[in-house]
């Protein structure tokens, strides 16, 4: 196995699904499946130019020392995630995140190091072992199977889904629309050397923002949806991408990002929030921010509240092991309180303007990826709505077996979790699991029953 370094984020928390959880578990299952430990060898790279001196240097070595007629290279195979180039944006999502393919002309040291990779490889390959790429592929190599994990697009669609079941957008009307902003984390290129990187920022964006647009922008078109900010509307294309973005590098961006989008106003000499339902926050870092800002903008209460189907102590309860509490959803008006003729009436009571002040300052849906350790208490008092991550347990295990039948050579045909997908060109076996999709209801099963937290890692 051949894997890249952690990467680290920029606040220095750490997303569950790291590749140093990653190898161990994937060692286990392969020796599950009845591979001896001292069969299996795993190289850790601090970054691409390293991983493919290491990789060339290992295959040589092995092809050279096979004797004439052995069929020991036909009993191999390599597990490789190329290092991807990433920034300090796309680190906050986790370090499996499959990055999109941009070719930077500028940059020769990468060229070089994936023309050694891909050199390495065929050698591997000619020599009869079996190629698996695990998250990223490498340009002019097609492997034996290639395991796909989170896409940008994928974790955008993930959040925007849960964000229209968890409002019910379907029902909402026109009279009464959500609002809901869309904070996409982006880092500036301001300088040569990080322009290296700038293609890789924009692409994986994008690809963000697509997977977002792809679920909500129907809601925006029928006016169930609206942004307080402006940054979205039913005119908004894929390729307004760049409305919703915010630099990472300026000093508490993500703050500064709430206060333009959702200022306070003062109405009548009283300050009034702004009235706001849903934030797409993107990842756990920036859903971190969003709560501490919001708690100090005064907006209180939690999620729960909102279309509740259970409540945060029964939440806490079933985690514990308790049976649930189910309640009804609470159905909305057809029209908001603003436009309301009887309230507009009433507008200039104190009374009027209390319940306006508390309608607006309701705690709004935040949704987050990456699963962040230090965040999940904030998922579990409802502050945060949810979080998700890969399926680590699913692909360790469909990786193992995949080893396994490829060593037997017996194919990959029925395994239930591989689709084909075409790369370049060329189809390929691809392992694919669903992301998880983690709120305080299914947190125990998702992360604590599992294994990958434990009760008071959640705050219980």
């Amino acid at each position: 196995m051949f894997t890249p370094a952690d990467g680290i984020t920029i606040s220095q928390r750490t997303p569950l699904n790291k590749w140093a959880k990653l190898v161990p578990q994937i060692t286990s299952d392969l020796k599950k499946q009845g591979v001896e430990k001292q069969n299996i060898d795993t190289v850790v790279s601090s970054d691409l130019d390293e991983q493919s001196q290491q990789l060339q240097d290992w295959v040589v070595k092995h092809v050279t020392n096979l004797k004439d007629g052995s069929s020991a290279a036909k009993h191999s195979t390599l597990i490789v995630a190329p290092a991807p180039q990433t920034n300090v944006s796309s680190r906050q999502y986790g370090d499996y995140v499959t990055q999109p393919i941009v070719k930077d002309a500028q940059d020769s040291e990468r060229h070089e190091a994936e023309s050694r990779m891909r050199s390495a490889l065929q050698l591997a390959r000619k020599s009869g072992m079996h190629i698996v790429l695990v998250s990223n592929t490498i340009d002019g190599f097609t492997p034996d199977a290639f395991v796909q994990c989170s896409t940008p697009e994928q974790i955008g669609e993930l959040q925007a889904n849960m964000l229209v079941s968890k409002l019910d957008l379907d029902k909402v009307s026109k009279g009464n629309p959500k609002a809901v902003e869309v904070l996409l984390p982006y880092t500036h290129a301001d300088d040569a050397k990080e322009s290296d990187t700038a293609e890789i920022n924009d692409a994986f964006a994008k690809e963000a923002f697509q997977g977002v647009w792809k679920v909500l922008r129907p809601y925006y078109e029928q006016g169930k949806v609206y942004s307080p900010s402006g940054t979205l509307s039913r005119e908004t294309t894929n390729e307004d991408w760049t409305h919703v973005a915010f630099d990472l590098n300026e000093k508490d961006g993500t703050a500064k990002t709430i206060e333009d989008r959702i200022p306070t106003v003062t109405k009548d000499g009283d300050s009034v929030p702004t009235k706001i339902d849903g934030i797409i926050a993107m990842n756990d870092a920036v859903a971190s921010s969003v709560v501490s800002k919001l708690a100090s903008m005064g907006y209180t209460g939690s999620s729960a509240d909102i279309n509740p189907s259970i409540t945060i102590p029964s939440i806490v309860g079933n985690i514990a092991g308790h049976k649930d509490l189910l309640r009804k959803s609470v159905p909305d008006p057809a029209k908001s309180p603003a436009n309301d003729t009887q309230s507009q009436h009433d507008d200039s009571s104190a009374n009027s303007s209390s319940t306006q002040n508390d309608h607006n300052s309701r705690w709004p849906v935040i949704t987050g990826y990456g699963s962040y350790a230090d965040t999940i208490p904030q998922v579990v008092n409802g502050k945060q709505w949810m979080t998700g991550l890969e399926d680590r347990g699913k692909l360790s295990m469909d990786i193992a077996k995949t080893c396994i039948r490829l060593n037997r050579e017996k194919g990959l045909d029925g395994l239930s979790f591989i689709a084909k997908q075409t790369i370049a060109g060329v189809t390929v076996p691809t392992v694919h699991e669903e992301l998880n999709a983690v709120s305080a209801g299914n947190l125990k099963t998702t992360l604590i029953d599992t294994g990958y937290i434990t009760m008071a890692e959640a705050g219980l």
